[in-house]
């Protein structure tokens, strides 16, 4: 078994989507009950902030990093290439990096609980993306929110259109960055 691989077993792949419930889950569990009752206005907002904080991250990884800096934009090719395979950050790869890139570093500035507050929003934003992401390509809904994501990230699929709409989870930063192309009629 290659603990590497970007396309994933349906297993592995699955298995992604609940390493980052039980985690978000835990983790925010842990917060509640370990952390003085005082702090917790303080650590919801930094909870918040942290979520926030994903669509800003989202953005940017998607944008200059899947498309690009090699060997990542590489690999994201093979996904716009094939859609609805199963393809994705291996787990191990992003638990390493969220853990180096985010936890470590919210924890030494905030300490355990202000800084774990804020991680924890994170990966909840994390959360939010991988599912919403695989709800782009595979669902089919009648939820307004969720079409309006399924419109826009096809259209980021779209040759037409493509580099636009890389934001998933949220369209904000591409109407920041003006990267935002919105379904015109007959497009």
């Amino acid at each position: 078994m290659q603990l590497f691989r970007i396309e994933h077993s349906t297993w592995a792949y699955r298995a992604d989507f609940g390493v980052y419930m039980v985690a978000s889950v835990g983790m925010a569990m842990l917060l509640l009950f370990a952390s003085p009752s005082r702090q917790w206005p303080l650590l919801v907002a930094l909870a918040a902030a942290g979520l926030l904080s994903w669509t800003f991250v989202e953005y940017v990884l998607h944008r200059i990093v899947l498309h690009g800096i090699r060997p990542f934009s590489t690999w994201h090719e093979t996904h716009h290439q094939r859609p609805v395979a199963l393809i994705s950050t291996p787990t191990l790869l992003s638990a390493f990096l969220l853990s180096v890139l985010v936890f470590w570093p919210a924890i030494l500035v905030g300490g355990l609980f202000k800084g774990g507050s804020f991680g924890c929003g994170l990966l909840i934003g994390y959360l939010l993306y991988t599912v919403t992401h695989h709800a782009t390509h595979h669902w089919h809904s009648r939820n307004g929110w969720l079409k309006a994501r399924q419109r826009a990230h096809a259209l980021h699929h779209s040759a037409r259109f493509a580099p636009a709409n890389f934001g998933v989870t949220s369209l904000f930063w591409d109407r920041v960055f003006g990267s935002l192309v919105v379904r015109t009629s007959r497009d």
